[in-house]
């Protein structure tokens, strides 16, 4: 099946010679890093090698969530939650927002208390997250047939359609004055005086005094090519869509098997709740160490497999020049086959949680790259060693819904202007200063 069907975003027909800023990638957080630059009056390029939002950014579950985040992401998706409230407004076109809230299942008492201590990481912010459990869940999961002990509820939480957000952003980013170029791969960066002076892409040369790498699961390739190390990996999560059901749950809901969301056409966004498919690559083995933490953290949702993808990436160049047709032009999406394994077992667990989805037919499937860092939480952050140079990747399965709040904070950092959010726990020296290295759940 093909992926996702997007909003298509028509690229600009002509290159500028010049950009303030240069943005790689047009996900929903290359997106909103444009747009945010532009309205502060910038000239912005966003190069996008294949379609606006045509990776994970239209491949996700579309939670726009607060719960059960990693703490150091609080404070960034409180200021997300913002811009999503007005996001259609400001763009002048539908995201799909809505605020529905997120359940997280708990079926037993260790997960019931690891919810509940979860949640006590949004009292200092005075945001409302319980426990509930009874009449009370029962009234915002109609008809399920869940064994529970409760779930986490957080009514601030909510979801959008991600087929539409990046392009609609995208969109609005060059009506506030930004160039969008799409089937337009940046090639490499061009260097003066140790410092960006510009950038090559596959249609020729655009001086500039920035360049934002907001390129997903692409991004550790392309810095690796300047000289850049960026410790991250790729994580096959798979997900398909249903026709439309009467009756189902608002919210979204997330238990130990399978994850759903209602979608604007009435249908549901069905993927397995915990379980995400590692392929073995040549860079499993470079990154064994720096990734060792998140291995033994993680160890019971990952199914490693040897696939097709060692010897697609084993023969995918590392460095190459700007004369040379790179490894983002021979493969414009990253689109890659759903497991099946995951889905009947994600779409089975659904159906028998709520039994009025047996009636409901599955429409479509795919499978989307994440981009994953050793902590699980994004890089936010300019490059010491090459000046001029900010990277915005890693989010780890979190992008979607911080993605507005990541490309307000990543054009504070490029502008110089006061950060929304302390932006320290998302710098890319840490990795390389001797920090310690840790997953952080929140409980």
């Amino acid at each position: 099946m093909p992926g996702p069907q997007l909003t298509p975003v028509v690229s600009d027909s002509q290159l500028p010679d010049r950009a303030d800023v240069v943005v790689i990638g047009g996900g929903i957080v290359g997106a909103s890093t444009a747009l945010e630059l532009a309205e502060r009056g910038l000239s912005v390029l966003l190069c996008e090698k294949g379609v606006i939002g045509g990776e994970q950014s239209s491949r996700n579950w579309g939670w726009v969530r607060l719960s059960m985040r990693d703490p150091r992401e609080i404070p960034l998706m409180i200021e997300a939650l913002k811009i999503w409230e007005g996001l259609d407004a400001r763009t002048g076109r539908a995201t799909g927002y809505r605020r529905a809230g997120i359940l997280f299942t708990a079926d037993s008492a260790k997960s019931y208390d690891e919810h509940a201590r979860w949640a006590e990481n949004l009292t200092p912010y005075q945001i409302e997250a319980r426990m509930i459990s009874g009449a009370d869940l029962g009234a915002l999961l109609p008809g399920h047939r869940m064994d529970l002990k409760g779930a986490l509820h957080t009514p601030l939480d909510g979801r959008a359609e991600p087929q539409w957000a990046a392009p609609a952003v995208a969109a609005a980013a060059r009506d506030a004055g930004a160039t969008v170029m799409t089937g337009c791969a940046v090639r490499t960066l061009d260097v003066a005086a140790g410092r960006v002076a510009g950038v090559v892409t596959e249609l020729g040369r655009v001086a500039c005094d920035a360049v934002v790498l907001a390129g997903g699961a692409w991004s550790r390739l392309f810095a690796g090519n300047a000289g850049i190390s960026l410790p991250q990996l790729k994580v096959l999560n798979t997900v398909m869509r249903t026709s439309p059901v009467e009756g189902g749950p608002e919210a979204s809901v997330w238990a130990d098997r399978f994850a759903l969301r209602k979608r604007a056409d009435g249908g549901y966004t069905v993927a397995s709740g915990t379980e995400n498919t590692v392929d073995l690559v040549p860079d499993s083995f470079r990154l064994a160490r720096a990734f060792l933490p998140a291995l033994v953290h993680e160890w019971s949702s990952l199914k490693f497999r040897l696939s097709s993808r060692w010897g697609e990436e084993a023969r995918q160049p590392r460095r190459w020049g700007p004369g040379d047709v790179t490894p983002f032009e021979t493969c414009r999406i990253l689109d890659p086959a759903p497991s099946a394994r995951a889905l009947r077992q994600c779409w089975a667990d659904a159906q028998r949680a709520f039994p009025i989805l047996q009636g409901a037919e599955m429409l479509q499937s795919w499978g989307g790259m994440i981009d994953v860092t050793p902590d699980a939480i994004p890089v936010i952050s300019g490059v010491d060693d090459l000046p001029g140079l900010h990277v915005a990747t890693g989010f780890s399965g979190h992008g979607f819904g911080i993605g507005p709040g990541a490309g307000r904070l990543m054009a504070d950092i490029v502008t110089g202007a006061a950060p929304v959010v302390d932006p320290k726990e998302f710098r890319l020296s840490r990795f390389s200063d001797g920090s310690k290295i840790h997953l952080d759940k929140g409980f």
